[in-house]
Order: structure tokens, then C-alpha cells, then sequence
């Protein structure tokens, strides 16, 4: 049953950036929004310049736009709730923190940073709960005159009740209650003229119209001050969504801004770009993170983004912490892999390969060799840069020179490998069409004239001919390699089998 048209937003802060638990959050909300019929609304909350980051914004649109999280109002889009970057909209803050002390509901504090250091160490020392005593809260009118009459700078505070309690219902975890005198007159507006989160959120969320707030439940605790703010206001509350945590894989730890750690002490990173530079697609990416916390139908793993849309619903967001499985990105990622057509998944190689190989892309896009060699590949690729050291062999001018060890195979004499290699070279020399089919074809009628086994002649091919004894499928592989090369490597190896090879020419 869809919902009425919801309007969410995704608000993250430039000082660092996208990290894979943002990605999560954006996609909820972004799912949500095209679930209902709604709109998904970007906003960049820039109001902590100590840590903002100069490349940060660039990065969460990146990421975005990779992932497919196309936003309705924002950045670089417009909008009519606009502007969409908190470090615009200063007068707007300004405007109603003022109202709030007009009304009573906030209050000037002029204390200087050391008295406030003094006073939270004399707290410690009496081993009282530290935190602000709101000494300004009570000073007279002619008090306040005199500190402003010194120049003192100040800061603006919400005035919370000092008895009672908060109770809020949050979508995911239901009622939820707060008692008044556990929370703090908490600063609204700076001394510098910028809002703090609490005032420049609730106000945006206002005047955006926002219905639905979706965010890590982090936030959770910053609610009964929200809740405090609209009531002073007179505003109509959104609809709280608090998302679960994500932990490590191993379900130990809240997954934190740096790394996520797996059972084994290894690290994954946590930044979107990271994973499109590892070569995961954005699609399975996207298929994966809608299952931390949610679930299709508590079966199916794989399912494409509209159907996820047709299905979502905030109601059924789980409550409680959800572990980052890995390994199952690589899984879900080489099965998304294996459904591209083969001209989608040459596309998306290109990139990679280009790296890899040091070959233009366009160049790459024009070689038949590579053409050939993505159906053989796909299936044993768990992300787009496995494809390099799969294939690169077919680009090298040569490949390392096998060992005798390596050439001659199990249960096999050096005498015998010389045989069967001097028997294929004369085979593959007198075929009239070099492809596949025809590569196969000759190969296994020489397997059955020789009376070995099939991995005693394929096998040294393969070692002499790509320097490896894992490929893609042997006979594309030797169609992509070429005639000239292949056999090529292949008298080298009978050289490197020295007398035995002597004696098998005669």
C-alpha cells in the first residue's frame, strides 16, 4: 500500500568523506521517496568550518550519481525550498534564534570559555554530573545589560524544562521517552553567528517541508531537544525513523569512519569511491546495502532497484544493529557481474584494464582479442579488477619462461611432454582457420591419437603459452593469443626441456 508522497532528505556534512554508512542512509531515504511517490531532497549542513573539507562535497555527489541516488531539490539541481547549503540560509537562523529568546523559549549566555572550563572542573572535583548549569539562564535584565555593556560575546541557548518528560514515537523502535532533567540548554546559535545542528535541522526540516527524517540512530539522543524546538515553535513534528547501527562483520563494534574490520583483523574501507575503484558495480552495491537493515521478502538476495522501490517501507526497517557481511558484497557482486550483457561488462572493464594494461581505452574497445575474451572470463570474476591479471598475459610481448617442473605434467616424463609438445606445435601449425572452434577440434582428435590424458596435453599448454596454470578456457584463450605467439611460446618450451626436447625432434 504506497503512503502519501513523502519528502526526505539526505543532509550530510563536507567534512569528510562518503562513507558507506551515509551511502546506506541516502539510499533508504532515497528509496522511501520513490516508493511514495515523493521527492528526495539533498542538502549540504556546512556549518562546522573547523572540519570541513574542501573535496568532501565533490565526493558525495560523486558517489551519489554512481550509485544512481538521483536527488529532486539541491545542489546543482535547484529547488523551490532553496537555498540548499546551510552556510546560505545564516539570516534565516539568525532570524528565528532571536525569536526564541523574544519568546522566552531561549536565552543569552555570556560565559567565557574559561569560566565554563572552571565551572565543569569544580563538577568533576565534587563529582556532580558535568555539564552546563545554566547560570544565565536566571541573570536579570540589568545583569545581562552589564555583560553586553563589557562586550562580552554570547552564544544562544534552548531554555528545556526543568522537570517532565519528552515522549516521541520513532517508526522503527516505537514510543520512546526522555526525562526533562536529563538534558542540557543546549547552544542554538553561535557566538560567531552559526547555528549549531540542533537549531539549523529542525528549521530546515521546517521550512523544506520535510515529512520523514531518516538518519542513523546516533541521532537518536539529539530527538527530545527537537522535539523541545518545535513544540517553541508552535511547528508540526516530522516523522522520526532512527536506522540501525551497522557493525563489523564479525557483529562486534559499530563500523567506524576509518575501517571495517572482519573476524580475520583485516580491513575493508568505508568510502564509496573506494568500492567503485575496487571494481564493485553500483547496482550490487546498491542491492547490498538495501539488506542491512531491511530485507526483500527474508529470502531473496538478489533484486534489481525498482523492485527494492516497489517494496520498501520504512515500517520494516529492523530495530536492531546490523553486521556488515563482506563477504557477501563479493558474492552479490560477481553474480551482477555474470547478468551484464557482454558489451555492458566490456564497458564497465574498460576503465580498469586501460589501468592495468597501460593500453588506451579506446584501443582496448577496438581489439577483437578482448571481445573474444569476456564470455570466457565473467564467471570467474568477483569484481571488474579481477578481469586484468586474467587476461594480461594476451598483451604481454612475452610471457615468464616456464620451468621444466612446470611444464611437464603429474605422472608424466620430460620424454613423453616432449612428444605431446611437439605434436600439438605440428598441429596447431597446419590448421587452416585460427579460432576456437577449430583450435578445439584439433586438440582433442590429438588427445585421442596420442592416448594420453586431456590434462597432460592441455595443461603444458597452458603454462607455456600464458606462463600460468590458471586461465580463462583454453581454446579462447589460445584464439585470443594468436597463432604466431602461440606457437611461439610453445618451441620455447620444448627448448626449456633441453635433451629430451633434442630427442623428441628426431
Amino acid at each position: 500500500m504506497i503512503s502519501t508522497p513523502a519528502r526526505v532528505r539526505f543532509a550530510p556534512s563536507p567534512t569528510g568523506f562518503f562513507h558507506i554508512g551515509g551511502a546506506r542512509t541516502a539510499l533508504f531515504n532515497w528509496l522511501y521517496a520513490r516508493h511514495t511517490g515523493g521527492q528526495f531532497i539533498l542538502r549540504i549542513e556546512d556549518t562546522d568550518r573547523k572540519r570541513f573539507h574542501p573535496d568532501a562535497l565533490q565526493d558525495h555527489l560523486a558517489g551519489l550519481r554512481w550509485l544512481g541516488l538521483d536527488w529532486d531539490e539541491g545542489p546543482e539541481v535547484g529547488g523551490d525550498y532553496g537555498p540548499y547549503f546551510q552556510s546560505q540560509r545564516l539570516s534565516l537562523y539568525q532570524e528565528w534564534a532571536d525569536w526564541l529568546v523574544e519568546q522566552g523559549a531561549a536565552y543569552r549566555c555570556y560565559c567565557t570559555a574559561a569560566e565554563l572550563s572552571e565551572m565543569r572542573e569544580q563538577q568533576r572535583a565534587g563529582k556532580q554530573k558535568v555539564g552546563y548549569d545554566r547560570r544565565c539562564r536566571w541573570l536579570s535584565p540589568a545583569e545581562r545589560a552589564a555583560r553586553e555593556a563589557e562586550g562580552r560575546s554570547w552564544v544562544i541557548r534552548l531554555a528545556v524544562p526543568l522537570d517532565g518528560e519528552v515522549t516521541f514515537h520513532d517508526v522503527i523502535r516505537g514510543d520512546i521517552t526522555y526525562a526533562n532533567a536529563e538534558l542540557q540548554d543546549a547552544v542554538l546559535l553561535k557566538s560567531d553567528g552559526w547555528p549549531t545542528y540542533h537549531l539549523a535541522n529542525v528549521i530546515d526540516d521546517h521550512f523544506m517541508k520535510i515529512t520523514h527524517i531518516m538518519r542513523g540512530d546516533e541521532w537518536l539522543s539529539s530527538v527530545p531537544l527537537h522535539w523541545h524546538l518545535y513544540r517553541a515553535f508552535d511547528w508540526e513534528p516530522p516523522v522520526w525513523a532512527h536506522l540501525p547501527v551497522i557493525l563489523n562483520p564479525s557483529g562486534k563494534g559499530k563500523v567506524s569512519k576509518r575501517a571495517i574490520r572482519t573476524p580475520s583483523g583485516a580491513t575493508i574501507p568505508v568510502f564509496v569511491h573506494e568500492y567503485q575503484q575496487m571494481g564493485y558495480l553500483a547496482e550490487a552495491v546498491v542491492n547490498f546495502l538495501s539488506g542491512i537493515g531491511w530485507a526483500l521478502d527474508g529470502e531473496t538476495e538478489i533484486y534489481d532497484r525498482k523492485t527494492a522501490i516497489a517494496a520498501f517501507d520504512i515500517h520494516h526497517i529492523q530495530a536492531s544493529p546490523a553486521a556488515f557481511p563482506a563477504e557477501k558484497l563479493e558474492w552479490m557482486n560477481g553474480m551482477y557481474i555474470r547478468q551484464m550483457a557482454d558489451e555492458a561488462l566490456l564497458q564497465a572493464l574498460l576503465p580498469f584494464l586501460s589501468q592495468q594494461l597501460g593500453i588506451d581505452a579506446g584501443t582496448l574497445a577496438a581489439d577483437k582479442r578482448l571481445h573474444l575474451l569476456i564470455p570466457a572470463i565473467r564467471e570467474r570474476m568477483k569484481t571488474l579488477k579481477d578481469a586484468g591479471p586474467l587476461i594480461d598475459f594476451i598483451w604481454a610481448d612475452d610471457v615468464p619462461i616456464p620451468t621444466a617442473t612446470d611444464l611437464i605434467p603429474r605422472k608424466t616424463t620430460c620424454e613423453q611432454t616432449c612428444v605431446i609438445l611437439q605434436a600439438i606445435i605440428e598441429r596447431l601449425q597446419g590448421l587452416q582457420e585460427w579460432d576456437e572452434a577449430g583450435i578445439e577440434t584439433a586438440l582433442r582428435a590429438l588427445v585421442a591419437e596420442l592416448g594420453v590424458k586431456a590434462g597432460q596435453l592441455f595443461n603444458p599448454i597452458r603454462v607455456a603459452v600464458t606462463g600460468r596454470r590458471v586461465t580463462p578456457p583454453l581454446f579462447v584463450t589460445l584464439a585470443a593469443v594468436g597463432r604466431t605467439p602461440t606457437i611461439h611460446r610453445l618451441q620455447r618450451a620444448l627448448q626449456v626441456l633441453g635433451d629430451c626436447g633434442e630427442h623428441a625432434d628426431h
